[in-house]
């Protein structure tokens, strides 16, 4: 990987390589555009196959938050941390607090919180060397579990979608395949059931399968069987890449609105969607309630608050169906514009206020 190339195509900010002997830890923390505000984005632990495969998807994961934190209406840029080891086996005190003082060490260029293989007490940790960090224990004053935060988002997404395809964004009625009956999708289906969705449901751990359907009175169905379902709305909330080649010609559904990151194996999976007429919520948009979330921390947590801005992902997603028609583009490409029109729109006006005040200076 020829990585300073990498950085200048998609015009990454800054790569940090994080090593402490001691502890045994082996990051990255790369920032990719702060224009809105500090890069916010979490520290993800895996069992890499090798560095360049985790340089890869820190600056992935670095860009995709840009544009998440971007098209949530937040002040914040993007930003990831990937640590290098196995997350049930490596992890020790020492090496999240010398992840802390790293952090410490930009100096509120970044700001980072929970990912996959990292945890509230890993956070905790964390914090006992950095103010900047974010999803801590409410004992610290923090938000807790994100998970229902997130669900509200995916549900308010959804009835944009719903309204989108149908005219109406009631969801009574509605038979909607839930894939996947997480922590977000079980709190996603309670919202469905309340406003009188039918559910049909599917996960590869048939415990939480029966609890879906003994709470919410869902049908079960097997886990390849569920993209067939003759269903009003698909919601993806489990693995991503699930939208591609052999998906596709089973779908039924009219609208693909789930909580799953990556859904589209490939961009060209969501331009043929988008020819086929169903009507996609974008991953990144409709699944930032847990971001939101945890931003608004920076601020002193208020729920209230929170909440509020979560619901303003409605408006988002409406949002991007109206740049969808009006530029006759898929959805996917969609929300990247509300992201990006939204990143150029303040750079622009910093770009100006530097430049008045540049003359102001210099007498003129």
């Amino acid at each position: 990987m020829e990585i300073f190339k990498y950085l200048e195509k998609y015009d990454y900010e800054q790569v940090v390589f994080c090593q402490d002997k001691t502890s045994g830890l082996k990051a990255i923390i790369a920032i990719h555009d702060t224009t809105l505000g500090p890069a916010l984005g979490g520290a993800r632990m895996w069992s890499y196959a090798s560095e360049e495969q985790a340089i890869e998807d820190a600056l992935r994961l670095a860009r995709g938050m840009t544009y998440k934190n971007a098209a949530a209406g937040l002040n914040l840029g993007g930003g990831k941390t990937v640590i290098i080891g196995d997350p049930f086996k490596d992890k020790n005190e020492e090496m999240f607090r010398a992840l802390g003082r790293f952090i410490q060490g930009l100096n509120g260029r970044y700001i980072t919180a929970e990912d996959v293989g990292t945890t509230v007490t890993d956070m905790d940790l964390i914090h006992e060397e950095t103010d900047y960090v974010t999803g801590i224990s409410p004992s610290f004053g923090s938000s807790g579990n994100p998970s229902p935060v997130t669900a509200y988002g995916v549900y308010l997404g959804m009835k944009a979608a719903a309204k989108e395809a149908f005219g109406t964004d009631s969801l009574q009625d509605r038979t909607i395949a839930v894939q996947g009956l997480g922590n977000v999708a079980y709190t996603l289906c309670e919202y469905l059931y309340n406003e009188g969705a039918k559910l049909v449901v599917t996960d590869i751990n048939k415990n939480a399968v029966e609890r879906v359907v003994n709470d919410f009175n869902a049908v079960a169905v097997d886990p390849g069987d569920i993209y067939s379902q003759d269903v009003d709305i698909f919601a993806p909330c489990a693995l991503g890449a699930i939208i591609n080649d052999e998906t596709i010609p089973q779908l039924k559904a009219k609208v693909i609105a789930g909580s799953a990151n990556n859904q589209l194996k490939d961009s060209a999976h969501g331009d043929l969607i988008h020819k086929m007429g169903i009507v996609y919520a974008p991953d990144y948009v409709i699944n930032a309630g847990g971001v939101i979330n945890v931003a608004d921390e920076l601020y002193g947590y208020n729920r209230e608050r929170a909440m509020k801005r979560v619901e303003a992902i409605y408006d988002s997603i409406s949002k991007i169906f109206e740049i969808s028609k009006r530029d006759k583009i898929p959805t996917y490409l969609a929300a990247n514009r509300l992201a990006e029109e939204r990143i150029e729109r303040i750079s622009k006006s910093r770009s100006q206020f530097l430049k008045n005040g540049k003359n102001i200076l210099n007498g003129r």
